[in-house]
């Protein structure tokens, strides 16, 4: 197995290769950074590519992007993007619009040359590998009720407007509907989210951010 490896610290580097070299693997290039390693892929070919997540320049979330693009441009070339960050989001991004061939592993779950050589035999195959701990958090999410799949259709927009920043007057407006009917949705919204209190605007801020972080496509 061929293989590339891009992460902007040169010891960490030097460690993925000695793990990788161990176990048989021929590690034939090596990038600090996004632009070096699509390179390296464009000259190389490699069967399988590890990544860091975060790369210069802006140090966020490179790995990923650099991880889609090599599969756009070399649909043959497997790509494991390694972080120490265990934030579910990030790999959902990663394998959202085709999960083949792509892996996302926290570094400090990778314990030997054989979990990591193991995880790139399965992407090369065409498999898709997430970390267990970010896999269990997925499956606890997914099996956590949502309340807003309480709300009708009409209360949704509602809400949606309201997530907008619009007035309960533009609101009405909007939807073409009264003033007395509008606050009587945004009273149901409220009950639905289990949102009690006398604060109208307290209450609408948590509608709000429960919409944000649960609803909104």
């Amino acid at each position: 197995m061929r293989v590339v490896i891009a992460d902007d610290a040169a010891l960490m580097r030097s460690g993925l290769t000695t793990l990788l070299t161990e176990q048989g693997v021929d590690v034939v290039g090596q990038a600090a950074d996004s632009p070096s390693l699509l390179a390296l892929v464009e000259d190389l070919n490699p069967d399988a590519a590890v990544v860091d997540i975060r790369m210069p320049p802006t140090q966020t979330t490179e790995g990923i992007a650099a991880a889609k693009e090599i599969r756009a441009r070399h649909p043959g070339v497997a790509v494991l993007v390694l972080s120490q960050y265990a934030e579910s989001a990030y790999a959902t991004d990663l394998i959202a619009d085709d999960p083949a061939g792509l892996g996302y592993l926290l570094k400090d779950g990778v314990a030997s040359g054989t979990t990591l050589v193991d995880a790139l035999r399965r992407l090369t195959a065409g498999e898709c590998v997430v970390d267990p701990m970010l896999v269990r958090r997925m499956l606890a999410r997914a099996r956590l009720p949502n309340p807003l799949d309480t709300l009708t259709p009409r209360e949704r927009e509602v809400l949606a407007l309201m997530a907008e920043g619009r007035s309960n007057t533009a609101i009405a407006a909007d939807l073409a509907m009264g003033q007395k009917t509008l606050e009587t949705h945004i009273n149901r919204v409220f009950t639905k989210l289990d949102l009690g209190g006398d604060d109208v605007g307290h209450r609408r801020v948590l509608a709000v951010l429960a919409y944000l972080r649960r609803g909104a496509p």
